[in-house]
């Protein structure tokens, strides 16, 4: 089967694999899905600048019920990162989460890889808490099912929190200004909070040209894109101008210089201050 073919089917990471020997290396899968991604970006790098006790400072206890915090991790990879985060943000005591330290935490993780999927599933230490599945978020016509069935089994309508970390330049690569557009739209509409990690313009251009360098087709996008340069600040721009969101605090850059970006609904009750340790700072730069 063509390389081609086997794209437009999904198999992102068999097809390259085969075609190219060695090729998904930083840069060149073409959505992003490296199959060790967290070898050269570790989820430590985005930990440290969060503080464990963010989740409980914007999710109080709310009564004796202590429903669920409901999080949505979008491109979850293999699923290192979104163990990381639930451990982090539970308090983890000696690799156990500790009992009555906060509010449950339910993780819907999804990506557009099923391989990669696949092996979170399998070496996910906590199957009660992440759910993992395989879709395409920005497939209109299937997201909707799965994203309301995950929320609605909890009595509720959207998440209260959805994470985005290093996405933003894949969807905007693949879909272009209005599909980049159209994703911060449909994502924000989806929860109370939002914590961001964009990619900075110089990714868009590593990763177009060692896509080149390995022979496989170029992002079709990539010169035509409008939005571009300063990316943190396009997406502050975007989700806060026409979206309805507010930019609540900016945690610093990882040391692969990307921003972690937390916004808020403006129709969200600021029930707490974010912790002081994350920042006093919301530049971008």
């Amino acid at each position: 089967m063509a390389a081609d073919e086997k794209l437009s089917r999904g198999g992102v990471g068999e097809a390259v694999e085969e075609e190219h020997p060695g090729a998904l290396e930083p840069g060149a899968a073409p959505f992003g899905n490296f199959p060790h991604y967290s070898r050269f970006h570790p989820p430590e790098q985005r930990l440290r600048l969060l503080p464990p006790e963010l989740l409980r400072q914007l999710f109080p206890p709310e009564g004796p019920e202590k429903r669920p915090i409901l999080g949505l991790d979008v491109g979850c990879n293999s699923g290192d990162l979104s163990v990381a985060l639930y451990k982090h943000f539970l308090s983890p005591c000696d690799g156990e989460t500790c009992s009555g330290a906060s509010r449950e935490l339910r993780i819907l993780c999804c990506d557009i890889d099923p391989v990669l999927v696949e092996r979170a599933e399998r070496d996910c230490p906590f199957p009660e808490a992440l759910t993992f599945i395989t879709l395409d978020i920005m497939d209109q016509e299937n997201r909707k099912v799965p994203l309301s069935s995950f929320v609605s089994q909890f009595g509720r309508s959207v998440f209260d929190i959805v994470f985005c970390m290093s996405v933003t330049m894949w969807i905007h690569l693949n879909h272009g200004d209005r599909g980049l557009c159209e994703f911060l739209a449909h994502i924000s509409s989806l929860c109370s909070y939002l914590l961001v990690e964009p990619q900075p313009w110089k990714c868009y251009r590593a990763a177009a040209r060692r896509l080149r360098k390995l022979g496989l087709h170029s992002f079709d996008h990539f010169r035509s894109l409008a939005i571009r340069g300063d990316m943190a600040n396009q997406i502050v721009r975007i989700l806060t101008q026409d979206h309805g969101m507010e930019l609540a605090c900016c945690f610093g850059n990882t040391s692969w210089d990307r921003s972690l970006l937390l916004f808020r609904a403006k129709h969200t009750r600021e029930t707490q201050a974010i912790p002081e340790s994350s920042t006093k700072e919301t530049r971008t730069d």
